[in-house]
């Protein structure tokens, strides 16, 4: 880890923790913040960086990100805005012509579409018209379904169906995926593009909740150079008897990365989610009466969700609980207070006021994606206008005292730390008003629920360090003008444990 010496920075007070008025230096050594004073010398073999003024915050973080999908997103074809399925084809008419020779025989895979809100639901007959033989697989933008023709059906063994794929029948298609041939030598150049675009927004970690075996897969890829993230690496049940049989635990290092590399949660899927109308809710959806479940359904059982958590905990391993319904919220507290886990509910998507009180009680913390309320803010006024209220929460979860913890999803939404704490703190995306403005959050609560816990820079801070070109926690007039600040707020370097990553 390198010796920096950062000069002449502002420090953003993060947290509500003090910060000085005037400008100081930085003092980095062995990955820490050692020493913080005006006009410090520089030391023998220390690299000095002249911020100028610059504002410095704690590294951001993103602490709910399916990296390998958001890397392959990056060269998916983009069905996001469609309004039905005629569009969606019309661009894979588009698209299909343009593939080179090599290209002709791989699977052509898009992303992005949103189903929940058309008028008719897509058919894999009339995949099979526009695309041929040729495999296409089509990933729904919150990564629930997916659209497949008959060919990719049959090359990846995916259950017999007619229309899209959901949930259950879903997910260990979306897995396989990555087993195709040519998948793991496209993947590394999509991974070390997508590090260098986090980097460049500020982020020094992430929460990775791929599918897979991410324990044993980041360790490859430290080796092989990417080095510019922290990670905690997630598994899932079906990896648990291997987490267990190699002993490792919630924050044990992975590999020798220099303490960058985690030993991240357990990550359950406990329910569905909006668009697919499969979140698990306590009364049904106000559209969904020709539902074959119509408040949604829960994908495990009340006993399968303790077993679960029962056995993470007494093999030293956090809970990453997806929940979007307020019965599958429920469901989970449940399962947390029967067996002391401890972790964190991801999404919460909409919560009874009453369980508020129980994630403050059991220090169950929320994993929440703000970009998603900006996406979901029609199908909401669709599904659930009688609780449009109790969606996305934010401000009564820190009311109650509940710790949140800000991401993306991505690649539901863009990986992008500043669009989050914007939706956050002025909830909309457009120029309608925004939804529900008594749930927004103010900016310095936003950036404190991206940095990981780490308040004000400070001696003893992590040297995980990123210069803004302005204060983006400024006292603006609106929570509008305050929402314009933080998107338009720019980068200037980013430092991990010291090493600068991004200038």
């Amino acid at each position: 880890m390198p010796n920096t010496l950062i000069r002449r920075v502002r420090l953003v007070p993060v947290a509500g923790v003090p910060a000085p008025d005037d400008l100081v230096d930085l003092r980095i050594a062995a990955g820490l913040v050692r020493e913080v004073a005006p006009d410090l010398k520089p030391g023998a073999n220390e690299s000095v960086t002249d911020a100028d003024g610059r504002w410095a915050i704690p590294g951001l973080w993103d602490h709910h990100v399916h990296m390998g999908q958001w890397a392959a997103t990056l060269s998916r074809i983009d069905m996001s805005g469609t309004a039905g399925p005629d569009e969606v084809l019309a661009r894979l008419r588009i698209h299909l012509p343009t593939l080179s020779a090599e290209d002709r025989t791989s699977v052509v895979v898009g992303f992005g579409h949103r189903s929940a809100t058309w008028a008719r639901q897509p058919t894999v007959a009339e995949l099979d018209e526009a695309s041929g033989t040729h495999p296409v697989v089509l990933v729904s933008g919150d990564a629930h379904n997916g659209w497949l023709n008959s060919a990719a059906l049959a090359l990846l063994e995916a259950p017999t169906t007619s229309g899209a794929l959901s949930e259950n029948d879903w997910f260990p298609i979306l897995a396989r995926l990555d087993t195709l041939p040519g998948a793991q030598e496209s993947a590394a150049a999509a991974y070390s593009a997508a590090v260098a675009k986090a980097s460049a927004l500020g982020i020094v970690g992430v929460g990775d909740m791929e599918f897979g075996s991410g324990y044993l897969d980041w360790p490859a890829r430290f080796a092989a150079g990417i080095k510019d993230l922290r990670v905690r690496a997630a598994t899932y049940r079906e990896g648990l008897d291997d987490i267990v049989a190699a002993g490792l635990r919630t924050g044990d290092e992975l590999g020798e990365s220099g303490g960058l590399l985690q030993m991240g949660p357990l990550k359950i899927i406990s329910d569905g989610s909006l668009n697919t109308r499969t979140a698990y809710c306590h009364e049904p959806y106000v559209d969904g009466a020709s539902l074959a479940h119509p408040r949604g359904k829960p994908n495990l059982s009340s006993d399968e969700l303790i077993e679960l958590c029962g056995r993470a905990t007494a093999h030293g391993l956090t809970m990453a609980v997806h929940a979007i319904g307020d019965a599958a919220v429920a469901q989970t507290l449940d399962a947390f207070e029967q067996t002391g886990a401890a972790g964190g509910i991801e999404h919460a998507q909409l919560v009874d006021p009453t369980d508020l009180a129980r994630m403050a009680k059991l220090r169950v913390s929320a994993s929440v994606q703000p970009a998603h309320l900006l996406d979901d803010r029609d199908v909401t006024m669709t599904c659930w206008p009688d609780r449009a209220d109790r969606c996305f929460p934010l401000r009564s979860m820190i009311d109650a005292g509940v710790v949140l913890r800000m991401g993306s999803d991505a690649p539901v939404s863009p990986l992008d730390p500043w669009l989050a704490m914007a939706a956050a703190v002025y909830r909309s995306g457009d120029d309608r008003p925004p939804w529900t403005l008594e749930q927004a959050i103010t900016p310095d609560e936003a950036l404190a629920a991206s940095t990981d816990g780490q308040t004000t820079l400070a001696v003893g801070s992590r040297a995980d360090i990123v210069l803004l070109d302005r204060d983006p926690l400024a006292p603006m007039s609106t929570a509008a003008k305050a929402a314009d600040r933080l998107r338009s707020t720019r980068v200037e370097a980013t430092f991990l444990a010291g090493r600068e990553t991004f200038s």
